[in-house]
């Protein structure tokens, strides 16, 4: 196959065709959206070239292939991430700053796609790239989502949630392969017969909905993989019922079509009211059952019905429970279409898929209503019958007694609920939290019953980041000047970037590293002003916490820490500080009151501090309005330090803090999830640890030894601070806004947010004092990023491919 040139020559005069073809527009009267599709589809064409011949290559391909299942894949903008890995990046720059194009400015235009919300989706992105990169065979599969969860903005000093429409001027990286289209089927009811010495299961009165394939191609940096990212929309097989519209019923004659969109209409509908939870059930069964059909149709292709050889040329990972439902899935198809046994079809299954868990916190421990599973997927309903049936008679030999509670504890059907973690630590032949400590919680706490029984199946395996986003796509700049210092191996090999360390004892060197944060600061201020109409002084230290909002993560810690420093200022006409601007980054799930409550508060912080001329000089609080991919690679590599702050035990990992790390930004944070091997690799100099450990917050848990009254009491500032949430300094026009906030800080402080906070204010005395001293404090810095290449997901693909899916 001839092959295209894409030097800088060639991709000009490909932009400046490509307006012509698609637009009848010359380079002068084209907008920026056609510029950046010209541009977008110069490197997409860039892409296909390769697909293709990886695509021939593939066909003949024997080894084993991994379909990695997770319902978000925060992909965040591709364009310039494609053009780096295709090694590509320079001449895209040179064709268009020849053509009088600034190059940030053309992929500005670029929408976010809305396949993702948070560090679940994130992580399934990194890990394709690394899959890629490493030239491992995977497919990532997911839901095309046509909505994202929500833009947010912030009106009235409130979260307002408006609709993503992120696929409105199309998206230009997906190909559709209708060529796979399946079906996939809902409600109905159960036929058992007898036929040729076997029971069948035929499935009558059934809706369908058919899952149409769209695949974005994922290349890996400078190699000849492009792996795919398996998007799936719904549709209804039935276009239009023409009888209905004919009669003047219009509503009616799209009905069906309607009902089947909807499933992949939004990211993770509100599921506080039945209809909701419904939904969110169809859009877990319809994307795992669609998957799983198209990976046995190519298994088929290859292997013919050899179903024996499943584990050895397939694997299946679930991330998190939502796709756990490709378990009974994977059960049905072998049985019910391949005509398997339930014992060699259960054998596979366990041999097949792999389950990685995300959470120790009880309420996310995914459970469906018994009744709703067997309305909604009656022959999947009977498989987990069954499934359940063996498993509590496995465990009852085991325990020796029927009656032990420690079955129902872990029965994957109880209480008339479907317990989805059990279900996927019964069936899957590994199961991996992932940090080190979340490990272990997983053994000694949350799954602490099934490992007494099989412990073989558990392991840990830390998270991680692909460097190539989070430090070289995301901070060029930095980039270039670690390469000037110790050459690019790095580049492939990160963990090479401890041959940074020593560069932190050279002056030149510490300045220039210095020089990059503040051009980061710079540019940083430059997107806020473009997103928000703000600014923000590059001059100031940059303290960020950018996370999903929710009480375990402790953003009120902060909260009410900015408010003490507030009233130092205020207080004391002679106090100072270096100045100082608290970033927050999330978003709230809009049915989580608390959560909303919390923006609403940091708002207000906020308005206060501006109203003060002096307390405006040392502090500023700024909330990165719908904090996004896009807004997080302009933050991150602006970040002095990083607030990873979570209630120890709650926190699985994290993987903003190795986002952070990278880039050169301190943490202040607790000892949970992936800070304590943060901590581990920069050694207790470089790192600000705070707060109670993992045993002590048990011990309290358990005992009930905690008064959040007590701390109140005998903390002067944090009464204060406490008092001022509902005495009207915060919220003068309504005092009583917040009140649910102090209450149940005061009465409950379910995280501990007292309780650390004395520890956490003494932590951030040291920040101040070090950052004064900033030739320690860049040294630190250095030291941080140096250490950050283990927290490549490069190394986490290596050790999931060497413990679990043993990919060729």
């Amino acid at each position: 196959m001839p092959t295209t040139k894409f030097d800088k020559e060639s991709i000009k005069t490909s932009i400046l065709g490509k307006l012509q073809r698609y637009n009848g527009r010359t380079l002068a009267d084209a907008t920026q959206q056609q510029i950046y599709y010209a541009v977008a589809s110069t490197v997409r064409d860039q892409i296909m070239q390769k697909w293709v011949a990886y695509r021939e290559q593939d066909k003949n391909y024997q080894g084993k292939r991994l379909y990695y299942l997770s319902v978000e894949f925060l992909t965040g903008r591709s364009a310039y991430c494609n053009m780096l890995n295709l090694c590509s990046s320079s001449a895209y720059r040179e064709a268009l700053e020849e053509l009088g194009l600034d190059i940030k400015k053309v992929l500005w235009e670029e929408p976010e796609p809305g396949l993702g919300n948070g560090g679940l989706g994130r992580l399934a992105a990194c890990f394709l790239d690394s899959l890629s990169s490493l030239s491992m065979p995977a497919v990532g599969c997911t839901i095309r989502y046509e909505y994202g969860l929500f833009r947010q903005r912030l009106i009235e000093g409130q979260q307002v949630e408006m609709p993503d429409n992120w696929l409105e001027n199309g998206n230009v990286w997906e190909v559709p392969a209708p060529e796979d289209t399946c079906e996939v089927h809902f409600g109905g009811w159960v036929e058992e017969r007898h036929e040729d010495g076997r029971m069948k299961f035929i499935h009558h009165d059934y809706r369908t909905v058919e899952a149409v394939p769209y695949d974005m191609p994922v290349a890996g940096y400078d190699c000849e993989t492009v792996n795919s990212l398996r998007m799936w929309r719904a549709r209804s097989p039935k276009t239009l019922d023409f009888k209905s519209f004919n009669s003047g019923e219009y509503m009616k004659a799209m009905q069906e079509q309607e009902l089947a969109a909807v499933i992949s209409k939004v990211l993770y509908p509100e599921d506080n009211h039945y209809e909701g939870k419904e939904l969110r059930l169809k859009q877990h069964y319809f994307f795992t059952s669609a998957t799983l059909q198209y990976a046995l149709k190519d298994f088929k292709r290859r292997f013919g019905n050899q179903f024996h050889l499943l584990p050895e040329k397939m694997t299946i990972h679930i991330n998190d429970t939502h796709p756990g439902l490709a378990i009974p899935e994977l059960m049905r198809l072998l049985i019910d279409e391949e005509g398997l046994g339930w014992d060699e079809a259960s054998w596979i299954v366990q041999r097949t898929i792999a389950y990685t868990n995300h959470t120790v916190m009880s309420e996310a421990l995914e459970k469906w209503p018994e009744q709703m599973m067997q309305n909604l997927v009656p022959r999947i309903y009977m498989i987990l019958q069954e499934i359940n049936r063996r498993v509590c008679a496995d465990l009852a030999e085991k325990y020796q007694n029927g009656s032990d509670p420690r079955i129902a504890r872990q029965a994957v059907i109880a209480y008339g609920m479907v317990h989805m973690a059990n279900l996927c630590v019964a069936m899957s032949y590994s199961v991996n939290g992932v940090s080190q400590l979340h490990g272990e919680i997983l053994k000694k706490d949350t799954f602490h019953d099934y490992y007494q029984v099989m412990p073989e199946k558990f392991s840990a395996i830390t998270n991680g980041i692909t460097h190539r986003r989070w430090l070289m796509s995301c901070n060029p700049q930095l980039t270039d000047l670690i390469c000037d210092a110790i050459g690019d191996q790095w580049v492939r090999e990160p963990e090479e970037l401890k041959a940074l360390l020593p560069y932190r004892d050279d002056a030149a060197f510490r300045a220039a590293f210095a020089e990059v944060k503040r051009q980061n600061k710079a540019y940083f201020s430059d997107v806020l002003f473009k997103r928000q109409g703000m600014r923000v002084d590059p001059d100031f230290m940059f303290d960020v916490q950018a996370k999903r909002l929710h009480e375990y993560k402790r953003q009120l810690l902060n909260a009410l820490h900015i408010l003490v420093l507030y009233n130092r200022i205020m207080d004391d006409p002679n106090f100072t500080m270096q100045p100082r601007v608290f970033i927050f980054g999330a978003k709230a799930s809009p049915a989580y009151y608390m959560a909303k409550q919390i923006i609403r508060l940091i708002l207000a912080i906020s308005r206060l501090i501006d109203r003060s001329p002096r307390a405006k000089k040392m502090l500023k609080v700024v909330f990165l309005e719908n904090y996004d991919v896009s807004g997080a690679e302009a933050l991150i590599p602006a970040a002095d330090l990083s607030e990873q702050l979570s209630t120890a035990g709650k926190e699985a990992s994290g993987t903003g803090n190795m986002k952070f790390m990278m880039n050169g930004a301190l943490t202040i944070g607790t000892m949970d999830g992936a800070n304590i091997e943060i901590h581990n690799a920069v050694g207790p100099d470089n790192i600000y640890i705070f707060g109670m450990r993992t045993d002590t917050v048990r011990d309290l848990q358990q005992t009930g030894g905690y008064s959040p009254m007590h701390v109140y009491e005998t903390n002067a500032e944090l009464r204060r601070a406490l008092t001022q949430i509902i005495d009207g300094t915060l919220m003068p026009e309504n005092p009583a806004a917040l009140q649910d906030i102090y209450h149940n800080l005061l009465f409950s402080d379910p995280y501990f947010v007292l309780k650390d906070f004395g520890s956490y204010s003494m932590a951030q005395r040291r920040t101040e004092q070090d950052y004064r001293d900033q030739e320690k404090w860049v040294k630190m810095a250095i030291s941080n990023t140096a250490a950050s290449g283990f927290f490549s997901s490069d190394r986490t693909i290596w050790e999931y491919n060497d413990r679990i899916w043993r990919i060729r």
